[in-house]
C-alpha cells in the first residue's frame, strides 16, 4: 500500500540538504543532493514504518512560514565549579 508523507527540505551550514517528517516524529535523514537527499527519505520512511507502524499521526500539510525572531544578547555566563 502506497502512503504519501510531507517533507520539509532545509539546507544546512556545510551545504547537506536535511530532510524531517513532520508526521513521523524523529524521522530525518541528510544528502549531499536532492536526489540522494529523496532517495535517503524513502528509506527512512519505510524504515520508520517497519519499526513503529503504530506511531504514524496523519497530519493535513497547511504550508510553511518563516518567523523573523530577534536574538535575546545575554550578558550573564554560566560559570562551572569543576
Amino acid at each position: 500500500m502506497a502512503s504519501q508523507f510531507d517533507v520539509v527540505v532545509e539546507k544546512d551550514s556545510e551545504g547537506f540538504f536535511v530532510a524531517s517528517v513532520p508526521a513521523l516524529i524523529g524521522c530525518h535523514t541528510q544528502g549531499r543532493s536532492l536526489d540522494e537527499l529523496m532517495e535517503r527519505t524513502k528509506e527512512a520512511i519505510e524504515l520508520y514504518l517497519e519499526a513503529k507502524e503504530d506511531d504514524v499521526e496523519e497530519l493535513d500539510f497547511v504550508g510553511v512560514q518563516r518567523v523573523d525572531v530577534q536574538a535575546c544578547q545575554s550578558t550573564q555566563r554560566l560559570e562551572v565549579n569543576a
